[in-house]
């Protein structure tokens, strides 16, 4: 097959990219990434000179050279990972999350449209909003409530496809999966700020009073789910993804203290978040039962392969941090 992966050169599709040449290295993979700060080529060393990878720059939101590239590359395939996902930022300023996640999205489908092109998209589940404690988890008949910016973007990204499918017949699967972790995990998240501030002696910061749970899925078990809904999933459906590991922010953060050999008195409690989404949980009963997939990597095993890989690939992260990783892509793409 030919592939377009978006957002390939991010935390979840650069991981995917690597997934997917190991698994099937005859496949032609084409990334199209617009390189903002996320996006890092650092990523994809392992891949960049192979004959069946091309990187692309370019802005899905922008509809002409989306329309260009279907035009002159016939994909069999689009895997949508390309999105601003970070709650924070979006609080700040939605107006780029609203560009490229509802925008880009939709000038992404029509081109599929146009060629007859099967469609992934990826998408999260905070687009169903909040949870109590005894709430049951979140599954695929879950009515929408996103809460921030960012879910918002994202709720109405899942729509439009759903609508492609239904009005123009056009083949697409969706993924609603939890919050994932792993290598390469841009540290500006919870778990590579944690573990790089403490890699560095410097404290982390913990929203409001860390009772705030996540299930947390292993990057690289949401690309073996990705993988079985494209091979198997039923066109027009949806899967939900979760890694069956819920965890409080402060459950996670003493664990990761815990294997860096640091104590709690390095957290430092902030000012939480507004609107902070309180409980997020995936019930993947559909997924397991129809394509036989589940995580096969625990919290344990995946976090502490996690924190190995920050103290493995110090260059990697400490460029980030100090805004270096941009400065050779910047000068090759005109960023």
């Amino acid at each position: 097959m030919k592939l377009l992966v978006t957002g390939g050169a991010g935390f979840i599709g650069s991981n995917f990219i690597h997934y997917w040449t190991k698994k099937y290295p005859e496949d032609v993979i084409v990334n199209l990434d617009k390189l903002t700060y996320a996006g890092n080529l650092e990523n994809l060393r392992a891949v960049e000179n192979s004959p069946n990878y091309k990187f692309v720059q370019s802005d899905i939101a922008d509809e002409k050279p989306v329309e260009k590239l279907f035009a002159s590359e016939k994909f069999d395939l689009v895997v949508h990972f390309a999105a601003e996902s970070h709650v924070d930022r979006s609080i700040l300023e939605s107006d780029v999350f609203l560009q490229t996640n509802i925008i880009g999205t939709h000038n992404l489908l029509r081109a599929a449209l146009k060629s007859k092109t099967r469609f992934h998209h990826v998408s999260t589940d905070e687009v169903f909003g909040s949870l109590e404690k005894t709430d049951p988890a979140f599954n695929e008949k879950t009515p929408y409530d996103p809460r921030s910016p960012y879910s918002a973007s994202k709720a109405a990204a899942d729509h439009l496809v759903r609508a492609y499918f239904h009005t123009y017949g056009l083949p697409v699967t969706i993924s609603n999966c939890s919050n994932n972790y792993g290598p390469y995990h841009f540290p500006e998240k919870i778990f590579p700020l944690f573990i790089t501030n403490l890699l560095e002696g410097k404290k982390i910061p913990l929203y409001g009073d860390g009772e705030a749970v996540r299930d947390w899925l292993y990057v690289e078990d949401h690309c073996s789910a990705i993988d079985a809904i494209i091979k198997s999933g039923k066109i027009g459906e949806t899967y939900c993804v979760g890694g069956n590991s819920e965890k409080s922010n402060r459950e996670a953060t003493d664990r990761i203290l815990e294997l860096l050999g640091k104590g709690e008195e390095m957290i430092e409690y902030v000012a939480d978040r507004p609107g902070h989404d309180r409980r997020y949980a995936i019930d993947a009963t559909k997924i397991k039962n129809e394509l036989g997939w589940e995580p096969a990597v625990s919290f344990e095993e995946g976090l502490k392969k996690t924190v190995e890989w920050f103290q493995n690939n110090e260059a990697w992260w400490k460029n980030i941090k100090s805004g270096e990783y941009q400065d050779y892509y910047q000068k090759q793409y005109g960023k």
